[in-house]
């Protein structure tokens, strides 16, 4: 089977890497790729959102299976675009329409959807620039800290946790009037704190059945010990301590049966990732967001601890044929490091030569924002590359991740020190 995986970051970098490993797959492409997908598949030149050329390639490579990557295409309606088109009908995708995706792209569609199926989550309200005297007014009653989310796509970075209300009314002042985050921000939300340790939780569904991938803990700050500015993803472990069968078993009764039953009664229909952030408070969990695709850079530390087949797996969702399938997980730990530019993710400058990845090293390195030229790995984003170490235990695939790091280097390189730190002494 020729597969196609629509994206250029290290979560399409690490699909492309697990893909490679199934018997079914004959040939893999990546549109448009980076350095990292160029070593195991064939690059193209095709931008995420030209809908009408991907086809095209799919339609004279005989492609049978699309991937996709990023929430973008998703939101912009690529299922749509190729259910619609007689010859691309028929070619399984992995990845909501439009209406699905809704819950990643819409923070206030996810919030009401949430409210209307009874699914755990914070209390809020949403204002449009029109109301800004309202939110405002609303703000005076709200008890800090204050959580304030553009309604549109970010890029990960539409969240603004405020530590005072005279802040937040700045903030909401910046997003709605000032237009902080472009049309993302023209709805905003604001959102009761949730006081708690995050989770993220993995389904594989074909919108009736579904099954449960590895979770993960994702690391969001700029700084060690959770400080600074929000970014794409600094880190990734798992599995995760606080994640255990009953906590996660409550995960699937109060959220994600509802998640799916609530799809089905909506007539949504869905067949791809649903990608829940839960925050764990005291016990009980709690939906932050979903995202309509697998997170990075968690799936860098998710993909290396899936057994199973996974092209698979991926066509029986897209087959509607997920039932009675299970997915065989590997007992090991993975921590997975992102390497990041110097500024990111503020401004930040790219074409920096990359060194030391010729070295022989046990970790996985996962290729971000790179570019190839002239036989030399160039930066070409904020998220360069992702590593990620496996181990017996935390402190093994730790030690294993950071030996690979301090191998690397490029002028301005930055990484936190810390990642899974925190779990390693975890108590509850």
């Amino acid at each position: 089977m020729n597969i196609l995986v629509i994206g250029n970051g290290g979560r399409e970098h690490a699909l492309c890497w697990k893909i490679r490993q199934s018997p079914i797959c004959e040939q893999i492409y990546a549109a448009p790729g980076n350095a990292g997908t160029s070593l195991i598949a064939e690059n193209v030149p095709i931008g995420i959102n030209d809908f009408a050329a991907l086809g095209k390639f799919c339609l004279s490579k005989g492609v049978k299976l699309v991937v996709v990557g990023p929430e973008g295409p998703l939101v912009n309606g690529i299922r749509d675009f190729f259910e619609q088109e007689p010859e691309l009908k028929d070619i399984l995708l992995i990845g909501p329409g439009k209406a699905g995706a809704q819950l990643e792209g819409s923070k206030d569609f996810s919030k009401q959807f949430m409210l209307r199926h009874h699914i755990p989550t914070a209390k809020a309200r949403t204002f449009e620039a029109s109301d800004l005297t309202h939110a405002i007014d609303y703000i005076s009653t709200c008890k800090p800290p204050i959580v304030l989310k553009a309604d549109g796509l970010a890029g990960g970075k539409g969240v603004i946790i405020s530590l005072s209300q005279g802040e937040a009314k700045a903030v909401i002042k910046e997003m709605l009037v000032n237009k902080k985050f472009g049309e993302a921000s023209a709805k905003v939300l604001i959102e009761e704190f949730l006081n708690g340790i995050e989770l993220s939780v993995f389904v594989l569904t074909d919108g009736r059945d579904y099954v449960l991938l590895p979770e993960a803990k994702d690391y969001k700050r700029i700084g060690e010990g959770d400080l600074g500015l929000n970014t794409g993803g600094m880190g990734a472990v798992s599995p995760v301590s606080f994640a255990t069968a009953a906590f996660m078993s409550k995960i699937e009764e109060t959220i994600i049966k509802p998640t799916i039953y609530g799809l089905i009664q909506e007539g949504i229909e869905y067949k791809g990732f649903i990608f829940v952030g839960i925050m764990n408070v005291g016990g009980e969990p709690y939906v932050i967001e979903y995202n309509a695709r697998m997170g990075d850079p968690e799936t860098q530390a998710v993909m290396p601890r899936i057994k199973s087949d996974f092209v698979e797996l991926m066509v029986s969702a897209a087959n509607g044929d997920l039932k009675n399938k299970k997915v065989e997980i590997d007992e090991h730990h993975a921590v997975t490091v992102a390497l990041v530019s110097g500024g990111y993710p503020g401004e930040y400058k790219t074409g920096k030569s990359i060194r030391g990845l010729e070295h022989e090293v046990d970790a996985l390195i996962f290729h971000g924002g790179t570019k190839k030229q002239n036989n030399n790995v160039l930066t070409d984003g904020g998220r360069v590359l992702a590593i990620t170490g496996k181990g017996n235990s935390l402190e093994e695939a730790r030690n294993q991740v950071y030996q690979t790091a301090s191998q690397v280097y490029w002028e301005g390189l930055y990484y936190r020190k810390d990642i899974g730190q925190d779990l390693m002494n975890y108590k509850g």
